[in-house]
């Protein structure tokens, strides 16, 4: 019953101001008409303005999509130019990936380059100092772009980098896409700048060296790979 009592209220509500509202709507177009020439010239500004709004939003709504689709397309061809210098990459032997690793730190201002070239290197495949003459040891691993950097891998280089060989920045570099997530982990808490194949191809590309590890401090990795 109570219910039955408030849906008639409601609609009973909604019919008064139904009617309210005509009466509103034809008091303000009967004011219109009699005060025509007062009102059309406020009318036509507001229609202009409305007209010109809407233009501009239109305008702007056309140029960021067109802004999107650009960064789209930047992005995209940015990776295929990635993706065509590390095919040439990918043809090295792992010998031949050290060297190139150890051209790519003299290119970029590294001093007293050296590569191990050999098994038992203790996972320092390439030794040299940073502009700012910090240690840099790194580990180089060559692997196929769907391998993943196994845990087993970070911790063998963990275990050397700062103990055995002293360095003030730990480099590990893969041209694999990605890193475990266990080696990620390893990698993060030890201070180890980890490198995947998408960072090493715009290293390679000419990102510069120190813009893909920390500019100060231990070595902690500034730039990280994303976990499987």
């Amino acid at each position: 019953m109570a219910a039955r009592r408030r849906r008639r209220l409601r609609k009973r509500t909604r019919r008064q101001v139904q009617g309210w509202g005509s009466v509103a709507a034809l008091a303000a177009g009967l004011w219109v008409a009699g005060n025509w020439a007062a009102v059309w010239p406020v009318l036509a500004v507001v229609c202009a303005l409305s007209v010109v709004g809407g233009a501009g939003w239109g305008l702007w709504r056309a140029h960021r999509r067109a802004v999107g689709e650009d960064r789209h397309w930047r992005a995209q061809e940015e990776a295929r130019a990635r993706e065509l210098s590390m095919t040439e990459v990918d043809a090295l032997s792992w010998q031949e990936f050290e060297r190139y690793v150890a051209d790519l730190c003299r290119r970029d201002g590294c001093t007293k380059v050296v590569v191990s070239g050999k098994s038992g290197d203790l996972g320092a495949d390439v030794v040299g100092c940073l502009s700012d003459g910090r240690k840099l040891v790194v580990q180089c691993k060559k692997y196929a772009p769907h391998r993943s950097v196994s845990s087993q891998d970070m911790q063998k280089f963990v275990g050397t980098a700062r103990l055995e060989h002293g360095a003030d920045v730990a480099l590990f570099v893969t041209t694999c896409r990605t890193f475990t997530k266990a080696a990620l982990g390893l990698a993060v808490r030890q201070d180890i700048v980890a490198l995947h194949r998408d960072l090493l191809g715009a290293w390679v590309r000419g990102a510069h060296l120190e813009t893909l590890i920390p500019l100060s401090g231990s070595g902690g990795g500034a730039t990280r790979p994303r976990p499987v």
